[in-house]
């Protein structure tokens, strides 16, 4: 248990600090802001490129790992739009926004400090894999059936089309872009830029960390534990529950793919599920939810180390 401890502990203490330094208006949320801008648009897509660079592309592109996370990551999201639309009578945009928190997990600010100090530099490839997963499936596929639900006469074609032009400015997709672009020609980076990308990729995991324990600061759960629960559940067990089943369902699976996998599903949801959440009016749901699976992670992420060590998957 003490093993498991040394690989939770740090992760949530640099969270704890991050919640104390807001608390105590150390950090104003525009300072925090600031820091979550740092590392959304520089450490991260500097980690990304540094993961698709630093091993051959046979080693990073692994269709098994890409199909297994993918697949249950789907049935997670189409699921998570069952219960909310079908079950539950939500509205689509409502539905979608749920099934979104339950689905795509917050592979760069948690997922990776937790599986680098578990498996070590794998960690980085499995982060690139799963935000192809989040960034090209999931919030596209989410974000697109919000707006058709409100739809004012445009199709569902140029939804789609204004959706994807948004997401060709998101800095992460722009970073893997151009570490898949560096992989498939052989090229590398001068010895300064390379350093300077190498530095930012270090400071992805400790800064972001520090955000998300800022931004818990000031946040409310009141009259949405239904919408909160169900995101919250989804998220920390159904997720990694499918995404182990798909694995389950191939012949002779990695240990190593099923452990990195499964510490990624675990992971609570995307930092910015609020604002998707917002434009939705699920702000607050979303806000919650993000506050709580958060929290609670912190329980199912250490049971979840401590069941791969105990199966052989995740040596210590």
């Amino acid at each position: 248990m003490l093993e498991i401890l040394a690989i939770t502990l740090p992760i949530f203490l640099l969270i704890g600090a991050g919640f104390i330094a807001a608390r105590t208006g150390l950090l104003s949320r525009d300072n925090l802001q600031g820091v979550g801008t740092f590392v959304m648009y520089l450490a991260l897509p500097s980690l990304i490129i540094r993961a698709l660079t630093d091993y051959p592309l046979e080693e990073v592109f692994d269709p098994t790992y890409l199909l297994a996370y993918g697949l249950g990551s789907l049935a997670a999201f189409l699921l998570g739009l069952a219960l909310s639309v079908g079950l539950r009578g939500r509205r689509l945009d409502a539905g979608a926004i749920h099934a979104l928190g339950m689905s795509a997990s917050n592979s760069g600010f948690i997922g990776y400090p937790i599986a680098v100090m578990a498996i070590g530099p794998p960690a980085a490839i499995f982060m690139a894999l799963n935000m192809v997963v989040e960034t090209l499936f999931i919030i596209p596929s989410a974000l697109i059936l919000a707006e058709a639900s409100r739809q004012n006469g445009n199709g569902v074609g140029q939804i789609a089309h204004q959706t994807l032009i948004r997401l060709t400015r998101n800095p992460v997709l722009i970073g893997l872009l151009i570490g898949i672009l560096l992989a498939v020609t052989g090229l590398r980076l001068p010895g300064p830029p390379a350093k300077a990308i190498n530095m930012l990729a270090e400071a992805a995991g400790p800064a972001a960390l520090f955000t998300i324990g800022g931004m818990l600061h000031g946040l409310r759960v009141r009259g949405m534990a239904v919408d909160v629960g169900q995101v919250v559940l989804g998220k920390l067990l159904l997720h990694p529950l499918a995404v182990l089943g798909v694995f389950l369902l191939l012949p002779h699976p990695d240990p190593l793919l099923v452990a990195g996998a499964l510490l990624f599903a675990c992971a609570p949801m995307i930092s910015v599920y609020p604002l998707f959440g917002k434009q939705f009016g699920q702000g607050d749901a979303s806000a919650a939810a993000l506050m709580v699976s958060t929290l609670a992670s912190f329980v199912t992420i250490s049971l979840v180390i401590w069941l791969l060590t105990r199966f052989a998957l995740l040596p210590i």
